[in-house]
C-alpha cells in the first residue's frame, strides 16, 4: 500500500471488509481453513522474512528471530486451530432459581473488522498473533506494519495477499501521518503494541469513534532478587531475557534491585555471562544491532544523563565492544542508579541495565511501587510464600517466578498491561475473547411462572414476591 495513501482511501479499505464480513461471517470451516493456510505460507516464507528484519535492523539473529517469532507464531496458530471448535461452543447455564426452569447461554460472537498496528521490535510475530487470534474469533482485518522495518512490512504484505483476499485480510503500509489516520478509523476494535506516549495518542484517536482498544505498551519492568537467592542463576536468567533483541523487547527487565552489598557479586555474575555466550560482541551474528541511529543516539544519552548524576557505568566487555557504524551497544549496567536519573523515568529498550540496592523487601517494593505499573515483575526467590507476597503487594501486567520474559510465550497465559502498560489482553484463548463479543442470551422454557406475577397483582403474587425477596 502507497506511503501516501489517503483517509478515504482507507475507509474505502475498511468498508470493503465490513461489506464482505455482513455478506458472510466466517463459520468454524473457514476460520480453521484461514489458519491454515496462513501456516503454510508462514513456514514457507519465514526465511524471507527473517531476512527482511535483519535488513530492517542492520543486523538481528536468525536463532533469536527464529525464538521470539516463528515459534511464537506457530505455537499460536497450533493452539487456535486445537482448541477453537471448543472456543466456538455456545455456554450454556440454567437462569436464576426465580426464573426457572429458563436457560441462559453466552455466545462468542465475532466482531467485525480488527484493526492492529504492529510494532518495529518484533515486527513478525506481533503483527501476526493478533491477526492469527482475530481471525479465529470469526473477524476480517486491516494491519498496519511499523514503517521503521520496511522491508518487514512489505514482505509482511507480500505474505498476507499471498494467502488472503483483502476484504478479509489486508496491509496498510505507510509513515506515522497513516498511521494517525488509520488509528481514527472506525474498527469494530483497535489493537495497539507500541510506547505508553504514542498508546496515549491512539486511545484518544479510538475515544473518537467509541473503538474499544486493546493497548500493549511497555514501561518500567523490575526484578527483584530476593536475600539468599543465588547471584549466578538470577543473573544468566536477567541476561538472557534482558540481551535478547539487544533490549530491545517490552517485557525485557528495566532495572534490577537486590540485596545491598551485592552489587560487585552481580556485576561479576553478569560479566560472565556475556564473555560465555557473547566471546566476541562486535562480530558475533547472535547480538542484534539497535534499530536505528535515532535509538542508538538516545541510549548513549541515557547514559551519560546516569553518569553525570553519580551513576557507575560498566559497560561488558569493555566500551571498545559499542560499534557505533553497525548500532551494536554492548550491555552496560548503571550502578547507584536512582530515580532522579531518565534512565529510571524512561522505558529503556536497549541492554541497558540500571542496579539498584535495598536495606528490606518492603523498601523495595515501595520503589517498584513508586513507579508506573509494570508490564512485566520479575521475583527471584526460593521461598514461594515471599515471592506471592511480593507479587500480591505489586499492581503488574504480568509476572514471572525465577525466570524473565519466557511468561510472553506462553499460549495459555493472558498477556496484557496494566495502567500506562496497557490494558486489555492477547495470547491464546484471552485473544479470541477479546475479539469477540460475549452476547448474552436468555431462552425462555415452554412453562413460565413469570406468568403468574403479571397485573392484577393478588395474593399469590405477593407470596410469590415475599418468597423471591426474601
Amino acid at each position: 500500500m502507497d506511503d501516501h495513501i489517503s483517509e478515504s482511501g482507507l475507509r474505502t479499505l475498511l468498508q470493503a471488509q465490513r461489506m464482505a464480513w455482513a455478506r458472510q461471517v466466517p463459520d468454524l470451516m473457514q476460520r480453521m481453513d484461514d489458519l491454515a493456510r496462513l501456516r503454510v505460507a508462514f513456514q514457507a516464507r519465514f526465511a524471507q522474512l527473517a531476512q527482511a528484519m535483519s535488513d530492517d535492523f542492520g543486523q538481528r539473529s536468525r536463532h533469536e528471530s527464529q525464538l521470539s517469532d516463528q515459534m511464537t507464531v506457530l505455537h499460536d496458530i497450533d493452539h487456535a486451530r486445537r482448541h477453537l471448535k471448543r472456543w466456538m461452543r455456545p455456554h450454556r447455564h440454567w437462569a436464576d432459581i426465580a426464573f426457572f426452569p429458563a436457560h441462559i447461554e453466552v455466545h462468542p460472537r465475532p466482531l467485525g473488522v480488527i484493526g492492529v498496528i504492529a510494532p518495529w521490535n518484533y515486527p513478525v510475530s506481533l503483527a501476526l498473533m493478533p491477526l492469527v487470534e482475530a481471525l479465529a474469533a470469526g473477524n476480517h482485518v486491516m494491519l498496519k506494519p511499523s514503517e521503521l522495518t520496511p522491508r518487514t512490512s512489505a514482505a509482511l504484505a507480500e505474505l498476507v495477499a499471498a494467502v488472503f483476499p483483502p476484504e478479509r485480510v489486508t496491509v496498510v503500509q505507510g509513515d506515522a501521518a497513516v498511521g494517525a489516520m488509520f488509528a481514527a478509523l472506525p474498527f469494530d476494535h483497535l489493537v495497539f503494541t507500541g510506547s505508553t506516549a504514542v498508546g496515549r495518542k491512539v486511545a484518544l484517536a479510538a475515544a473518537a469513534n467509541l473503538t474499544p482498544v486493546t493497548l500493549e505498551l511497555g514501561g518500567k519492568s523490575p526484578a527483584l532478587i530476593a536475600p539468599g537467592y543465588v547471584l549466578a542463576t538470577a543473573a544468566a536468567r536477567i541476561a538472557q531475557g534482558k540481551l535478547l533483541n539487544a533490549g530491545q523487547t517490552c517485557v525485557a527487565t528495566d532495572y534490577v534491585l537486590l540485596p545491598r552489598g551485592r552489587a560487585p557479586d552481580f556485576v561479576q555474575a553478569l560479566r560472565a555471562y556475556v564473555q560465555k555466550h557473547y566471546p566476541a560482541l562486535r562480530s558475533t551474528p547472535d547480538f542484534s544491532s539497535i534499530v536505528s541511529a535515532r535509538h542508538y543516539t538516545r541510549l548513549h544519552a541515557l547514559v551519560d544523563d546516569a553518569r553525570a548524576q553519580g551513576a557507575e557505568v560498566i559497560t561488558l566487555p569493555d566500551t571498545t565492544a559499542h560499534d557505533a557504524a553497525r548500532r551494536i551497544f554492548a550491555p552496560t549496567l548503571l550502578l547507584r542508579a536512582d530515580a532522579s536519573m531518565r534512565v529510571m523515568q524512561e522505558e529503556i529498550f536497549g541492554p541497558i541495565l540500571p542496579v539498584l540496592e535495598y536495606d528490606s523487601l518492603e523498601e523495595a517494593i515501595a520503589t517498584i511501587n513508586s513507579q508506573p505499573r509494570p508490564l512485566a515483575l520479575y521475583v527471584f526467590d526460593d521461598d514461594a510464600r515471599r515471592a506471592a507476597r511480593v507479587i500480591a503487594a505489586i499492581p503488574a501486567g504480568t509476572a514471572g517466578i525465577n525466570d524473565t520474559v519466557v511468561q510472553f510465550a506462553q499460549t495459555r497465559l493472558p498477556f496484557g498491561g496494566i495502567g500506562a502498560s496497557g490494558m486489555g489482553h492477547l495470547h491464546g484463548h484471552a485473544g479470541f475473547l477479546s475479539f469477540s463479543k460475549q452476547l448474552p442470551v436468555f431462552r425462555q422454557s415452554r412453562w413460565s411462572g413469570l406468568g403468574l406475577l403479571r397485573p392484577p397483582y393478588g395474593k399469590l403474587a405477593e407470596r410469590m414476591l415475599r418468597w423471591l425477596a426474601r
